[in-house]
Formats: C-alpha cells, structure tokens, sequence
C-alpha cells in the first residue's frame, strides 16, 4: 500500500492533460473541411476489450448494442474468444478501430509476463459479428498500449518497453494489410523512452507520444517504487524520426497527449500538468509557463490525492472541448480550451467516488462519449492496484456542459454467466 500511495501521488504530480502542437499553415481551414468529412453515421455497435480477473478464461471482445433507438441498447449481444494459445492473461488493454472500420486492434499489456503475443486484430467489416484474425507482437518491444489510425489503413502502435520490459520501448507500424513495418525509431533514445500516449496531425507532419512509465519497474520482483516519466517526444511523422524531445518540469508518468485539431496559435506547443493546471508552451526544447489555470473549480471529494488521479483524454474535431477521466475522483470533466491561456470548466459528472473512470472515448460525431471504469490491478505480483468498479457508462457531451445517459451502463462484474470480466478498450462502428 506504501509503494501504491506513492504511485498515487507520482500520478497525481505527472498525468498529463493536454498538449497541442499547431501552426498557422491553413490549419483551420484544413480543418473546416475535415470535420465536414468526418461526419460519420451515428455508431450502433460497441466493443469492449477485457479479460478474466483470475486471468484463467480467455480474453475476450464484447459486443453491445450501441443504438440509441433500439430497445436493447446498452445490452451485451455476443462475445468473441480470443483462441488459444496466448489467450488469457494479456491483461487486456487499449484498442482502436482502423480508419476504414474493418479492422479492431487490441493490445495486451502484460503478455509478455507469459511469453505471448501482444497485438490481436479483429476483423468488424460484420458489425455484429466481429471474427478474430491472428495476434502477433514485435521483435524489438513489448508491453502493448495505444492504437493510433493510419489513412489509408493500419495502426501505428505504442510499447512501452523493450523486448525484456526494460527500455527503450518502440512505436510499431503496421500496413493496411497488417504486417509488420518496422519498429520505431530505428535508433531510438537510449534512457527514458517508454511510449504511451500517442496523436498525430498528417497535415502538418507531426505526431507527438507521451512516455510514462519504466514497465518492469511496475512488478514487485524490482526493488524500489515504480519508475515514471515526465516527457513528450515529437516526430516528423513522415520520416517516423523523433525530432524533439520536451521535459517537463515536476511532471512524472504523462499518460497522455493530444494535438489539438486546428489551433490557431502559430508554433507554441502547450499542454497541462496536473499539479496546479498549469499549461505550458514551449521554444525549442525548453517548456516555459503560459498561465495557472488553478482557479478551474472541481466539486470537493474526498479522494487518496486531491482532485483524484486525470487519466485518459478525448477531444472533439472542433479542438474547443476537452474532456478527461478522474480516477481517484470517480469524475469525467469537460473544459473550454478556446482560451488556452485560462481553459474554464464546462462539465462535471458523478460517477461515484470508487467508480475509477480511465478510458473515455468520443464517438465519431462526438455526441458521446464512452467511459470504462478500470485502469489497471497487478494484483500478488506488482505495485500498480487500481480497480474501479468495471462499469462501461456513456456520459452525452453538449457544447457547455455533459450528462450521465442514465440508459447505459454495462457491470461487467454480471453481464456475462462465465463471470466477472475486466473491461478496459473500447471502440464504436
């Protein structure tokens, strides 16, 4: 518990909310037309990637019934097994759709505890009837998080460690066809590099990752607390080749990043640090303070870190809007983020103090957002033991404020005869 504390407030320092990398360059014009285009039919279908607690049955893909108008919505409609060999224990993770919604990647945080593969891909051209393809895992790195969609098709994906679990991790590409690229960078820095998070801006060449914690570090078996990160790695996203790396100052284990889509701020990169709001841009490599957004007013509770752990991040197409999961807090919260020099709150939800929101997710026409409600427990052999309660809720997002859709809400500790089951990955088709 001494060791957990610690982590707790380590995160609480570090998580990282926003950051945003833009030039002026047409953007916003960019943009105006993207978002246009980007105007996909609502979504009736919703996965859910999780696993088994006593890590004994098989991971598994969830599908539930994500129509609005249908008298089944929020309600479990199938199940996909992931087929042996290598199919428990993953510690299933994060997931994404590909850009052409044919294909599900899902990953496997702690497969390489059992010497199995990492990646899963599903194929949901049948949205109701999703079919498992292969599973795979790189050579050169391990330890499965983020999905990141590739036009015209693929994935480019976070390890956040080496092939031991050690450092340096690596960002996996795959092609529209799903094989294997390369893992990236082909020299990649020697210390510190442990991606997780991950956005990118093809318009203007960028992507950007977040490093966030010294995997290994995380199982009891390492003397010593958990290791955690402070930094964002930006890339020409062309060349795949890291181009900057920002240290940020007090910040440990940055979960996540995301460029704002559109920003008309010419060149400054800005992102928040949970220990006061703060937000920062940066020159070059060095990032210095823009503002205090301490004054963003939060409802009290009564939480092991004040304010509660700030997970997972979703923003909007519009890049207004940002919206964050509150671990500790049992809170999903939106801010105005128009203003980037004081970002102002526009949105709280109560899911219940012990609740422990980490994965949120935008549906496409970003009207609602999917919230999972657990992070991640090691259980008897590491140090990292938050729970949540395994609830999938949908929180409906308006332009000022957010409300709790009081029709769904998947408990994954009963939706299914085999037993409780521990959601994390989801996406929408």
């Amino acid at each position: 518990m001494k060791a957990d504390r610690r982590l707790c407030s380590a995160f609480v320092k570090g998580t990282v909310l926003s950051l945003a990398l833009a030039f002026a360059r047409s953007a916003l014009a960019q943009d105006d037309h993207s978002s246009t285009r980007h105007q996909d039919e609502r979504a009736t279908m919703l996965y859910v990637w999780a696993g088994d607690p006593a890590r004994v049955a098989p991971d598994f893909l969830a599908v539930i019934d994500f129509d609005e108008k249908s008298s089944h919505y929020g309600k479990v409609i199938g199940t996909v097994r992931v087929p042996p060999p290598g199919n428990a224990g993953n510690e299933a993770h994060h997931c994404h759709r590909s850009a052409d919604k044919k294909i599900l990647g899902c990953g496997g945080l702690l497969s390489l505890l059992r010497g199995q593969n990492s990646i899963f891909f599903f194929d949901v051209s049948g949205a109701r009837h999703p079919t498992f393809l292969f599973s795979t895992s790189g050579s050169k790195s391990s330890i499965t998080d983020d999905f990141l969609p590739m036009e015209p098709g693929g994935f480019l994906i976070t390890q956040m460690g080496s092939a031991t679990g050690e450092e340096p991790g690596r960002v996996l590409e795959f092609d529209r066809k799903l094989n294997l690229v390369e893992e990236w960078p082909v020299r990649p820095p020697r210390a510190d590099f442990n991606p997780h998070g991950i956005s990118a801006r093809p318009d203007l060449n960028l992507m950007v990752n977040s490093d966030f914690m010294l995997p290994a570090s995380s199982l009891d078996i390492i003397p010593g607390d958990s290791v955690l990160r402070g930094a964002i790695r930006v890339w020409n996203l062309e060349d795949r080749k890291i181009i900057r790396t920002v240290r940020i100052p007090d910040a440990m284990g940055t979960m996540d990043v995301k460029l704002i889509p559109g920003d008309p701020q010419g060149g400054p990169l800005r992102q928040a640090c949970l220990t006061d709001w703060r937000t920062w841009w940066t020159q070059g490599t060095e990032p210095r303070r823009w503002c205090s957004t301490a004054r963003i007013s939060f409802p009290t509770l009564r939480s092991r870190s004040e304010g509660g752990m700030r997970h997972l991040l979703a923003m909007p197409k519009s890049g207004d809007r940002l919206l964050f999961a509150s671990f500790q807090a049992g809170q999903v919260g939106m801010l105005d983020v128009r203003n980037s020099e004081l970002p102002v709150q526009t949105g709280i939800v109560n899911l219940g103090l012990n609740a422990g929101p980490h994965v949120i997710a935008l549906t496409d026409d970003d009207q609602r957002l999917v919230v999972v409600d657990y992070f991640l427990n090691k259980d008897d052999f590491g140090k990292i033991h938050f729970e949540g309660d395994h609830h999938v809720r949908v929180v409906k997002v308006f332009k000022d404020h957010l409300e709790l859709d009081s029709r769904f809400d998947v408990d994954f500790n009963r939706a299914f005869p085999g037993g409780p089951a521990r959601p994390h990955g989801v996406a929408m088709k």
